[in-house]
């Protein structure tokens, strides 16, 4: 019996097991509109390639998702990711900055980042954690944002994409697997309706060899 790891959700509501992506997916020509997807197994591809061909795949995200939220700066942005934090990671360290960042799309890999950066203060080095989240995510709904961040709060304790990683996920946020697959849809979405490529690349999958004190997810 396939984990609840490995289970999404069918267009038509039902549920089947689904492979999830094995490496990190490279950039690609618009052509490959599928590019978010890749790794996943050729069922769920031809689910999606036929609501693209039928033009109901934006359907489907309206009727699944809200329309978006109102965290539309960066005060709003921290206080929100904060709540998150103090409800689940109370004792994780705490949060110097978090805000929306318009250069992530074209940072490789990245729809937020994580940072542990070293500062003097009086002799000593403290670090100073911050978040950015990719700036897309302010007109997304509000469960995409909310995957997002719990995401970038999982890696103040756990540095991989590992077991330990996502039940951290999944403590905060019961849907998040669901809410990664679905924002590649939307992801996907975003890039048939848009004139040209959006230069933002995959979310990268699960890596065993991540290291240094800052990530990019």
């Amino acid at each position: 019996m396939a984990s609840n790891h490995d289970i999404k959700r069918n267009f038509d509501g039902s549920r089947r097991p689904v492979s999830p992506p094995a490496t990190p997916m490279p950039y690609r020509s618009r052509m490959d509109e599928l590019r978010y997807l890749r790794g996943y197994g050729e069922r769920v591809m031809d689910q999606v390639r036929a609501l693209i061909d039928s033009g109901r795949l934006a359907e489907v995200l309206r009727n699944r998702y809200s329309a978006g939220h109102q965290v539309r700066d960066d005060k709003a942005l921290f206080e929100y990711v904060v709540a998150i934090k103090e409800r689940y990671m109370r004792k994780a360290e705490p949060l110097n900055k978090v805000i929306y960042d318009n250069k992530l799309h074209v940072v490789k890999h990245a729809l937020g980042t994580h940072t542990a950066i070293s500062r003097n203060h009086g002799g000593r080095l403290k670090a100073a954690r911050e978040i950015r989240i990719a700036t897309l995510f302010r007109d997304a709904p509000a469960e995409f944002l909310e995957m997002i961040a719990v995401h970038e709060l999982a890696h103040l304790k756990h540095r991989d994409h590992d077991k330990s990683f996502y039940q951290l996920c999944e403590h905060m946020s019961p849907h998040y697997h669901q809410l990664e697959f679905d924002l590649r849809l939307y992801l996907t979405q975003l890039e048939l309706t848009q004139p040209e490529p959006t230069h933002l690349e995959p979310a990268a999958a699960p890596s065993p060899e991540r290291d240094g004190a800052a990530g990019a997810d």
